[in-house]
């Protein structure tokens, strides 16, 4: 996607969440010079995992667990949004790609990683200090934002984990994009949580009418 495209809604995001675009682009640098060459991979990778592929994308509501005993993973090229990969990883099933922000169970989303997990990593203004922590302990990477790309960090599209991974699918080519562990109209949650399910569901439900 260029960004182009994608800045309109970027801008609407900001707007209606209250975020910061000047902490997101400070977030993006930082991670661009926190990457490792020898430790990140090529986008390449991901249009060899994806193109032409059956992508199952596990978002991180309650049902995953149940819901992945109803598939057979093996089938599909499984993207795990953050929190989810600790659940799929659970079921015997290591993610091929996990699209994180780093606020889910990121021991296990390392253990992930180091099994073969391909790590998407998302730059964000109130993640800094995770990008920080954490990225350090990540090999196999390839960096995003959702504001303006760099040389070495990218934007496929895409506000939360779980409707990044959709984006992430369609950007590269997937043959088919089924999702499992969405509940994109939770009651439960904190009213910020709520504007971003919405988000994902408008989002989600543009890429895959």
């Amino acid at each position: 996607m260029e960004f182009k495209e994608w800045e309109p809604v970027y801008l609407r995001i900001l707007e209606d969440m209250g975020f910061s675009r000047e902490e997101d682009e400070r977030a993006a640098l930082i991670l661009s010079r926190m990457l490792d060459p020898s430790r990140t991979a090529p986008v390449s990778v991901l249009h060899e995992l994806i193109s032409g592929k059956d992508v199952l994308v596990c978002g991180n509501a309650p049902g995953l667990k149940n819901e992945l005993g109803s598939v057979d993973a093996g089938n599909y090229v499984v993207i795990a949004a953050d929190g989810a990969a600790a659940v799929v990883l659970g079921s015997g099933v290591v993610p091929d790609i996990i699209v994180t922000d780093l606020d889910g169970d990121v021991e296990k989303e390392i253990t992930a990683n180091s099994m073969g997990s391909l790590m998407v990593v998302h730059a964000h203004g109130d993640n800094i200090d995770k990008l920080e922590r954490f990225v350090p302990l990540l090999d196999h990477i390839i960096g995003t934002t959702q504001s303006v790309p760099l040389d070495n960090v990218y934007d496929f599209g895409g506000f939360s984990d779980g409707d990044r991974c959709v984006f992430l699918a369609r950007e590269f080519g997937a043959a088919s994009i089924t999702l499992i562990g969405f509940d994109l109209d939770d009651k439960n949650v904190t009213p910020v949580k709520k504007k971003k399910l919405c988000w994902a569901k408008k989002l989600i439900a543009e890429l895959l009418p």
